[in-house]
This record gives C-alpha cells, structure tokens and sequence, in this order.
C-alpha cells in the first residue's frame, strides 16, 4: 500500500483521495473535520458556496469522467436529468465494485468514509436530490459498518436529515447492500434490486437520468466520482484539471496486483503509464519478464509488453486497443499460462450471468466448457474456431455488457497467444511449470 504522505509518489503532485489514509481514526468525524472535511458542504448548504447548476459547471469544467469503469463525463451525465419531471430525484452510489482484481473503492469507504459521503452530499445538493443510496457489495462487511457509523455521525452532527444545519435543505443517505451478484454492479441492475426485485438489467431507452429509482429521475455514480467533487470546488476545476497528465485530468487512483512486487492501491496523476505504476510497485517479482497486463479489470483487452508506455487514461488507453476500466492492473509474469488464465476469467462471467440474454447466458458457459477442456487436455483442433466464433456472436448482442465482458478478453488472448492454445490442443499439456495439466473428474461435452 502507497504511505501516508502528503504527496504522490511522482514528489509534486498533492495526494487527494488518499490524504488522509494512515492517519489515526481517519474514518471518525472529528478527526475528518479537522482535516478539512465537510467544509465545502457547510458552506455550500448555508448559501455561501457554490450554487448548484456552479458546481455542475465545474465538474464539467474540471473534465470529472466517471471512474467506475465507462468514464463518461460526469457533469454531462448530471445535465440529462429533466429539467420539468416533477418527481423526486436520487443519486445512487455504485459501490458493488464486483469486478475481478478490482479493489479501490472499498479502501475509500473504510479509511476516508466522511470524504467520500461529502462528495455524495454536494452532488446531491448539485442535482437537487433529497435521497441518495449507497448499493454496496454485499461482502463489503467491514466496510458497511464503517459507512453505516459515518454516516450516524453526520446526523448526529446535523450533517444530514431534516433542515441540515438550519439551511432548509433536507438529506437522507441510506446505505443498502446487494446479495453479491457481479451484474448488479450495471447500472440498471444495480436499480432493480434497490428496488427489490431480481438483479437484472433494463433495455435502456430509457435510461436512469429519466427513468430510474422508483420510477423517477436517477443518477448512478462510482465511489471514486463522487470523492473528487470536493477536492474540485477546493482546488477549482482548472488547478484540479491540470494534476493530470499526457493529456488527463485529475488524480486517479490506481490499483495493481498479480506478479507485482508491491501489490496496492496508489494515487497518481490521471494518465500515468503502465511502465510507471509497474515501477512504483517495486516491478515484476522476482524480477522475470512480463507477459500481458490486465490494465483496469477482468474484463478488459490485454496490454503486451510492447505497449507498456501507454498512458493510463481513457481516451490514450483506448487507442492500445483495450480499456482503462476500473485501472486496477493485473501483472502476468512469463510463466502464465493463458490458456489457464482465460478458463478462470470465463468461469466467473459464466456464473455470473443473470440469464436474461440468449448469446450470454448460452455463450459464456460453452466457452468456460472447451477452456477447461483445452486446459485438461482434451481439446480438438475445431474448439479453436468454435470459441472464437463463440466470443464474436456475444458481442454487441446482449441487454448489458456482460457477455462483451467475457468476448473482449476471449478474442484478445486468442489474437495475441494463439499459438499457446494450439500447442495445449496439440500436445494436451501445458508448457509452464508454475502448474500441471491435471485429468477432470468429470468430462464435459460440446
């Protein structure tokens, strides 16, 4: 885990999300107002701050996307709420974070919670809503109960409910966990089990600014988001643009795992190369070569070793072909087995899809099927064809992204180490040590 220092690990850029991280009771509201917290929204529910459609500006100036993955620009997404609905209005925080090597906004709600619930408080105030819900993954424990005293405490402090701090603007949190299903972590599936009902993604149009919670106009932001709002009003949108760089706006936070040496959740500047964040976690253990970079999630295309100096921003990422997702990186040394690797990705987004989509819900458990046969040994020389043809059907035809979730990676392992899934066809073992081709107890056929 990156220090408690002030700064980020390039010595000139000031640490926001995680300034506080190592201080003693970080997530207690006394030790957080004496850090600054809540100063922004004291000021701002009073009328002495920012009017609302001010702070919309600013995080539009400040160039805020959304760090659950998508990264549409978030004040853009704040302006699709219609302006003549005269139906409450909610923000929903997603903070399912269900995503494979996925682990960021978890350590924002345990160690910092009180930063986190004032930039749900302001963007409330900014879209004029009453209500917001925080749907956080169901296996979060620890990290519920740290939301949960938080949140006690602000309304204890007068923070929040009713005519909060005597400025006649009411606001009620609610912290509401989900039963661990990957696919709520979509925005519209996130919505139906808020509301009760199966975890399931809606066809959108139309989509949640105008039809979400309960019927009514709907914000879905990430975690992360929603935290730099204050950290944008303090700095001012164009001081908080420019911590960026190659291009980007803002600090990120950045996790990384795998065959790292320093496995971790580090704050950098947005657009930081792959190159750098492999250095600032101590490079590959054992120091052997790397094979591929999952660069922001299960889900997204590999980045190989040739494009390593790719920076980690949406926009750059994209041009290497894949995705910044969550931009939490998972190394693979030389010794990885691809085949193997893929079978794990594909087992989970077999069991985790919802069932509703023909191509997903029949796609993803034929390619978890001939993986594991081709990695026990079993394969035939048409599964190759067969899964690529698979990956290619599934993707763009589904409600949702999840079975583009389980194509994306499936083609580009299969573009850049096909020949490792031939040779597992060929000769029925696996080449690396690291592991060895054991028979199934069961043979699967198709």
């Amino acid at each position: 885990m990156a220090t408690a220092v002030s700064m980020c690990a390039d010595g000139k850029t000031p640490r926001l999300l995680s300034k506080n991280w190592g201080k003693d009771k970080s997530w207690l509201l006394a030790n957080a107002k004496a850090a600054g917290t809540y100063a922004w929204w004291e000021k701002t529910v009073k009328g002495q701050g920012p009017a609302p459609q001010a702070i919309i500006d600013a995080v539009k100036a400040a160039g805020l996307r959304g760090m659950g993955g998508a990264g549409f620009p978030t004040g853009v997404k704040w302006g699709f709420l219609p302006k003549d609905n005269p139906k409450p209005r909610y923000l929903v925080i997603n903070a399912d974070e269900g995503e494979p090597g996925t682990f960021k906004d978890r350590y924002i709600m345990e160690r910092d919670p009180h930063m986190f619930l004032e930039g749900c408080m302001l963007s409330c105030y900014a879209i004029n809503s009453h209500v917001c819900y925080i749907y956080i993954r169901g296996e979060f424990l620890f990290q519920v109960e740290r939301m949960e005293a938080a949140i006690q405490e602000c309304y204890q402090a007068g923070l929040l409910g009713k005519n909060v701090l005597g400025s006649g603007f009411d606001l009620d949190i609610h912290v509401h966990r989900g039963a661990g299903a990957y696919i709520c972590g979509e925005e519209t599936g996130l919505i139906e089990s808020l509301e009760g009902k199966k975890g399931q993604p809606r066809l959108k149009p139309p989509f949640p600014a105008v039809v979400g919670v309960f019927g009514c106009p709907t914000i879905v932001n990430n975690v992360e988001t929603v935290a730099q709002v204050p950290h944008i009003l303090e700095l001012g949108a164009d001081k908080w643009k420019a911590l960026g760089v190659n291009g980007a706006s803002g600090t990120k936070l950045y996790g990384i795992s795998g065959h790292i040496t320093k496995p971790g959740v580090y704050e950098m500047p947005m657009g930081t190369t792959m190159k750098d964040l492999i250095a600032l976690a101590g490079g590959v253990r054992g120091g052997k070569a790397i094979k591929a970079v999952i660069p922001g999630g299960a889900s997204c295309p590999l980045l190989m070793p040739s494009q390593l100096e790719t920076p980690l921003d949406f926009d750059n990422i994209k041009k290497a072909g894949t995705m910044l997702g969550t931009a939490c990186a998972v190394v693979m040394d030389e010794d990885t087995c691809m085949v193997r690797a893929l079978w794990r990705l594909l087992k989970f987004y077999a069991h985790e899809s919802c069932g509703q989509c023909t191509p997903c819900r029949e796609g993803t458990h034929w390619l978890a099927k001939m993986l594991e046969r081709i990695e026990h040994g079993e394969g035939r020389d048409a599964d190759l064809a067969l899964i690529d043809e698979i990956a290619n059907n599934i993707m763009g035809n589904t409600i949702c992204a999840l079975g583009d979730a389980a194509a994306m990676p499936t083609i580009s392992y299969f573009k850049n180490f096909r020949g490792e899934f031939e040779e597992h066809v060929r000769s029925g073992k696996c080449k690396h040590k690291h592991h060895e081709v054991a028979p199934r107890q069961v043979t699967i056929g198709g």
